[in-house]
């Protein structure tokens, strides 16, 4: 037991409880226990270190309240409070307030599934596998829910899927899911195209997400319906994170009393459907105030055309060029939300600058040795009240002679 290596969280309740004159060390809780002992007229005849007995009150009595007070900086403490709680401590603040912490999903969407011929007869089981190509590794797969069955005339059919494990990494961009696990005869290509999503996946709330809803809370207690009461009710729902949701009150886009809360979401944006619900909850359920009329609606976006020229050490092998290169690929449309892997690659958000020199460093750490530079076709972007997303990614693979 020790209380040498405190976070700055359980340091800030010990030197509370030193504050407020409780001992918080063997030496102090010692000089308490002889002080008692001598007011009670308890005199120790032999209060050596050596002695025995003492060394027995000593470790009987000190010792497991040493115990208690680090339990109660290190557990009991933090555990009061929504800013320190964390985990099944967190979600009991989190019950005072009304606000329970957000489960896992798993996302549902529609995959297009095209024939090669009108003329040829064609049904798509139930539990048809669509997959990703290895993403950092992972594969992604989606799984068809219902048996679904080409019309006279229809080439292709949207067909409704659900993710094989829930989460968010699931919400991927148009164009990722291109693969059937097994042949389907007469179907010549599957692929999720835009607007996919009908329900989005998510990961159980994280302790930090669900933070700051449970705070939001202190400021939605009146019946004045303002910004935080409007993104508390929001970020209710599944796929909406508290800090990810901007409302515009700059222009009134409907008159007095109308603003927008525009929400950011990775590449893979929900389908219409999905808003229009969030937007009924609102507005048809009386979640809105007096007068007021807002939208919910996808962060506005902007288009880029990015090129990308890798020098690659001389020598090295075409294999090895084309794989790092399609790695590199995935890393960027990462950084552009297209994705979820890759952690530690800076992502676009609004209100910032995006720096393809910080981006091209982070790839080259996680390259290391493979790649002697990066030269990109493009400055920074600047991003206002929008969103930057990839309209063509081009990438030329050179090699230092």
């Amino acid at each position: 037991m020790s209380l040498d290596n405190l976070n700055e969280t359980e340091k800030y309740f010990h030197d509370a409880m030193q504050a407020q004159g409780i001992p918080t060390t063997a030496e102090a809780l010692t000089t308490k226990l002889e002080e008692i002992a001598t007011e009670e007229g308890l005199a120790f005849k032999n209060s050596s270190d050596y002695s025995p007995f003492y060394r027995f009150l000593k470790l009987a009595l000190v010792t497991p309240v040493l115990w208690l007070i680090e339990y109660v900086i290190r557990v009991v403490m933090p555990s009061l409070y929504v800013k320190t709680a964390q985990g099944a401590a967190l979600e009991l603040r989190g019950w005072v307030y009304d606000t329970d912490i957000k489960p896992e999903e798993k996302l549902t969407g529609l995959i297009s599934f095209i024939r090669a011929s009108v003329n040829t007869s064609v049904t798509i089981p139930q539990g048809a596998i669509i997959k990703s190509a290895p993403i950092d590794g992972k594969v992604y797969r989606v799984i068809t829910t219902e048996e679904t069955e080409f019309t006279d005339g229809q080439l292709s059919a949207q067909v409704p899927v659900k993710a094989e494990e829930a989460g968010a990494a699931y919400n991927l961009a148009p164009g990722y899911l291109t693969i059937l696990d097994e042949p389907i005869t007469g179907i010549s290509s599957v692929n999720n195209s835009d607007n996919w999503i009908t329900s989005p996946g998510a990961d159980r709330e994280d302790d930090e997400d669900y933070r700051l809803r449970i705070r939001a809370k202190f400021t939605t207690v009146s019946d004045h319906h303002v910004n935080s009461v409007y993104k508390s009710i929001i970020s209710a729902q599944i796929g909406f994170a508290y800090d990810r949701i901007f409302i515009d009150h700059t222009v009134a886009p409907r008159g007095p009393g109308s603003a927008d809360a525009f929400v950011l979401f990775d590449a893979g944006v929900p389908g219409d459907d999905y808003l229009t619900q969030v937007n009924d909850y609102i507005t048809t359920n009386g979640y809105h105030g007096h007068g007021d009329d807002i939208k919910v609606k996808a962060l506005p976006e902007t288009q880029h055309d990015l090129t990308v020229t890798l020098w690659f050490p001389e020598g090295t092998a075409t294999d090895t060029k084309t794989e790092v290169a399609a790695d590199i690929e995935q890393i960027i449309r990462a950084a552009f939300r297209e994705n979820s892997e890759y952690q530690n690659i800076t992502r676009v958000k609004p209100f910032s600058r995006f720096s393809f020199q910080r981006l091209g460093a982070e790839i080259l750490a996680a390259k290391p040795g493979q790649l002697i530079s990066i030269e990109w076709g493009q400055s920074d972007i600047v991003s206002d009240m929008n969103i930057p997303r990839i309209a063509s990614l081009t990438i030329t693979k050179n090699e230092v002679e």
